[in-house]
């Protein structure tokens, strides 16, 4: 059995594993964030008395892990950030650890159990706040060096002359000190602020893709905008990756419209012209970090 945990800024989720498609959801407490010992605590008292039963721990988590060097990078998380955190957990808590970030957990999970079935390079893109991503090629996470691969969000990428008719459009200064990343115009956030950079209101992401389906000339104007932005890094990402299927998750995968007509575009930037949607919303019903988590853990257990 696995103990599973989903950890953000907030909360420890927790889910227990009898295998890849068994999983029991097992509550939640809030994150210490500066206090290692209180956050190894939380973790304990969610296992509680199955801690014999566990064969190990299996994490995702908001953050990266440097598969070179075993240090951390979770910003949001000081009692864990620059932790060689697998070797920490593993010594506190007596058992294996293993520990993946938690885009890379959802793409996994949509690979081997969701939309990515059968397919042997899947790219997953997070639509979420802002824009993250995964890359699963047969079965297994790329991470890379430093574990950044996937992280298609961010580097100078976006245009600046844009739209139908063509505009000139700024580069936007990104959380990770660069300016024009996909990152900062590709989330609900960055749609907000095409938004009122094109002098809209301040709406909401889903008030304006309401009004776009609606066919409100401002909102269709944006919409216009954020896909022209957000297409080409993608059909990019996609050329030098092979995917034959993207998963999209995050809050704006709940938008199928604007998935579709994304989609649309991509394809046609890309250099193989697949005549079948690629970019598909994900599908896994419940927690895709607990699955994604599982499977790694499993993964890992079976290499002994």
């Amino acid at each position: 059995m696995l103990a599973c945990f989903d950890i953000g800024g907030s909360h420890i989720k927790a889910a227990f594993a009898t295998s890849r498609s068994e999983i029991e959801p097992a509550g939640n407490l809030p994150t210490p964030l500066d206090d290692f010992g209180a956050f190894v605590g939380a973790m304990l008292t969610l296992i509680g008395e199955r801690k014999s039963l566990i064969d190990g721990v299996a994490i995702s988590i908001t953050g990266i892990i440097d598969p070179d060097t075993g240090l951390s990078t979770v910003a949001n998380i000081p009692c864990i950030n620059r932790r060689t955190l697998q070797k920490d957990l593993a010594e506190a808590l007596g058992l294996a650890v293993f520990v993946a970030n938690d885009a890379d957990c959802f793409v996994l999970a949509e690979a081997l159990e969701g939309v990515g079935r059968g397919h042997k390079n899947v790219f997953g893109v997070i639509l979420g706040t802002g824009v993250g991503g995964g890359l699963v090629i047969d079965g297994k996470i790329v991470t890379g060096p430093g574990g950044f691969a996937g992280e298609w969000g961010h580097g100078t990428a976006v245009q600046t002359e844009v739209g139908h008719p063509r505009i000139n459009f700024p580069h936007f200064s990104c959380g990770c000190g660069q300016m024009g990343c996909v990152d900062s115009v590709g989330g609900a956030k960055g749609l907000e602020r095409i938004h009122r950079t094109l002098g809209g209101e301040a709406l909401t992401s889903f008030e304006i893709i309401e009004g776009w389906q609606a066919g409100d000339a401002q909102a269709v104007r944006t919409i216009d905008i954020y896909l022209d932005l957000v297409a080409s890094p993608l059909a990019v990402v996609l050329n030098i990756v092979g995917a034959s299927i993207v998963p999209v998750g995050g809050g704006l995968s709940g938008a199928p419209a604007l998935i579709t007509a994304l989609d649309v575009l991509v394809r046609e930037r890309m250099l193989h012209k697949s005549p079948h949607p690629i970019l598909i919303p994900a599908t896994l019903n419940g927690n895709p970090a607990f699955i994604g988590a599982a499977l790694l853990g499993f993964q890992e257990l079976s290499r002994g």
